[in-house]
């Protein structure tokens, strides 16, 4: 049955909605910058920092064979990333010594639970100065991880927190679409309103309430 504009919409807010395939209009334009556009193989992506980074410890996780334990220490570091003002605080400042750093970072990690790759390898970073790098490492983690297992990585921006079956729906959606699985790093915008932006490689699709009501307001001045 055909769904108009209107109830889509409704659908797209809806922290607990479907997601219907009318969300999923295919914007291909360039988003240039970015670290998940170098890091499509694992040549391309030690082209940055973060990078070569990620690179190093995704080579020691794949050696230890622990590549899934170190990915699930990386997701709790995010986590803790986005819910706590003062670890954010701490890996991006540029003011915090070497050695607070180190010390603060063990703390940390202890209390995450963080396997021991991980714990090491932040400490690694403190002691380099280079904590600050850390959203972008983990990002390029995971799409080396993805690239692994045969995966494609989709970083995928909601309105609101995606429900299990939404993941799985919005997965299935993108498997049909590109042909291969996907792997998806989710994050969360308010200010979108509604709807998702999806970002694979340097292509984008971009179904946001935000974006369309952008779109309409240039449309009515022109």
């Amino acid at each position: 049955m055909h769904r108009s504009e209107p109830d889509a919409n409704r659908a797209a807010t809806h922290p607990g909605g479907p997601i219907p395939a009318s969300l999923f209009v295919w914007v291909m334009q360039p988003v240039p910058n970015e670290d998940f556009d170098r890091v499509e193989t694992s040549g391309g992506i030690q082209a940055s920092l973060s990078g070569r980074y990620a690179t190093a410890l995704f080579e020691l996780a794949r050696d230890a064979k622990t590549i899934d334990t170190v990915e699930a220490s990386l997701a709790n570091v995010r986590a803790a990333l986005e819910q706590s003002d003062e670890f954010a605080r701490l890996v991006a400042s540029p003011l915090v010594s070497r050695t607070d750093a180190a010390k603060a970072v063990a703390a940390s990690a202890a209390a995450m639970g963080l396997d021991a790759t991980t714990k090491n390898f932040l400490g690694v970073l403190a002691e380099n100065r280079r904590l600050a790098q850390l959203p972008a490492i983990i990002r390029a983690f995971r799409s080396l991880a993805a690239n692994h297992r045969g995966e494609t990585t989709a970083e995928v921006i909601s309105a609101h927190p995606l429900s299990a079956s939404q993941v799985d729906a919005l997965k299935q959606q993108l498997r049909t679409r590109i042909g291969r699985d996907v792997s998806v790093d989710l994050s969360v915008d308010p200010a979108l309103l509604g709807g998702l932006v999806v970002k694979i490689g340097s292509q984008m699709i971009d179904s946001s309430i935000r974006t369309r009501l952008n779109t309409l307001a240039h449309a009515m001045k022109g």
